[in-house]
Order: structure tokens, then C-alpha cells, then sequence
């Protein structure tokens, strides 16, 4: 069992916002959600397990799971366990011959592997702490929010109304993107430049 500094989460909605596929995870007992920005490639994989869409052939994480079940390898669960400049981090707790080992992964690739697996997922409380967020209804446009994991139709394209952006907006955005696809000697360089412009607009 996970310790109590660990808050069991769902996945509540997937949805594509105005920097990127973002995963929505609602927290048990607790009205906070979050927010995690992932891949296109992994969103896909995320999409297409829950609506049942199946493949020819297996896709990466249905490949790792298929490995799994060869191995006799079972997945325990998934932590989300540290956030560091902006970055998720996550585990695989995973038993094998009867003990437990744990194995570093991106929170997107465990997510996409704890649906195949049939795995709960936590997330540490610091981190729900650190970037939870109380979502209400119109914060998703027309996209219906959703009950969990198991349910259909969990990809709902929102497009945010349309604005023109500053220059600081267009490197947070810039940088959001960058992360997401773990771009980070690109994002280093845009966190100077909008360090550099922050500071500018302070002096003025």
C-alpha cells in the first residue's frame, strides 16, 4: 500500500487546450484536480485504450504491457511523486517474484500503462499541494466532465476563445509546449527569455 502522503486520483478529462493535450486527475476525498500536460502521441494512446479502439498491432504500451504479462510481472500501481521545474515525475510499482521494484517512468507513459494494467494511480499530496486546481464547469467550455478512467468519449477537443497573445504569453506558451514534449534545453532557454523580458517590464 502506498503511504498516506499519497491521494488515490482518476483520470477525469483529456482534453486539448491552447498550448497542448492536457490530463485531468481528480483527487479522492479532495475537490482538487491535476492538471498534467502530455504528448499527442501519448494522449492518443490514452484515447484510444478508453474508447476501445483497437489496433492491428500493439502499440508501445500495449507492447510494455503485453512484456508484463509475459514476465509475470504485475503492476501494483502508479505514483506520481515529484513535480521539479515544472516537470512530472512518476513511478511503476511493480512485483515480481514477490518483491517489489520500483521504475522511473514519465507520468504520461504510466498513466497510459496503469489503464492497460488495470493500476491505480497516486499522486503525492505535496504535489496536489503545489499544482491542484479547483476547476469549475466553464473552465471546459462544452466538454462534459467525466466520472473516471472507465467511462466512454473521454477526448473532447476544447478551444478556448480566441485572443491575441503578448510576447510573455507566447513564450509561457512556447515553454508549456516544450515541457509537455520534454524539450527541456529548449525550455531552459525560453524560461531565460521570459526571465529576460519579466525583467524588463519590471524595470519599465
Amino acid at each position: 500500500m502506498p503511504n498516506a502522503d499519497m491521494l488515490k486520483v482518476e483520470i477525469s478529462q483529456l482534453f486539448l487546450s491552447n498550448v497542448g493535450f492536457v490530463i485531468l486527475l481528480d483527487c479522492d476525498g479532495d475537490e482538487r484536480s491535476l492538471p498534467i500536460f502530455i504528448g499527442a502521441a501519448e494522449a492518443q494512446s490514452i484515447a484510444r485504450f478508453i474508447n476501445n479502439i483497437n489496433t492491428p498491432r500493439p502499440l508501445t504500451h500495449d507492447l510494455f504491457k503485453n512484456l508484463l504479462d509475459f514476465a509475470e510481472i504485475r503492476l501494483l500501481r502508479v505514483e506520481i511523486c515529484d513535480i521539479r521545474d515544472g516537470t512530472f515525475y512518476a513511478r511503476l510499482v511493480l512485483e515480481y517474484n514477490a518483491e517489489r521494484v520500483e521504475m522511473d517512468c514519465r507520468p504520461s507513459d504510466a498513466i497510459a500503462i496503469s489503464l492497460r494494467c488495470e493500476a491505480p494511480i497516486y499522486v503525492s499530496r505535496a504535489i496536489i499541494d503545489d499544482a491542484g486546481h479547483v476547476f469549475r464547469d466553464e473552465d471546459f467550455g462544452d466538454a462534459p466532465r467525466l466520472n473516471g478512467a472507465k467511462h466512454s468519449n473521454p477526448y473532447h477537443p476544447v478551444h478556448p476563445p480566441v485572443h491575441k497573445k503578448s510576447p510573455l504569453e507566447n513564450l509561457k506558451a512556447r515553454q508549456a509546449r516544450a515541457i509537455a514534449e520534454e524539450r527541456y534545453e529548449d525550455a531552459a532557454r525560453l524560461r531565460d527569455e521570459i526571465r529576460r523580458l519579466e525583467n524588463t517590464h519590471t524595470e519599465n
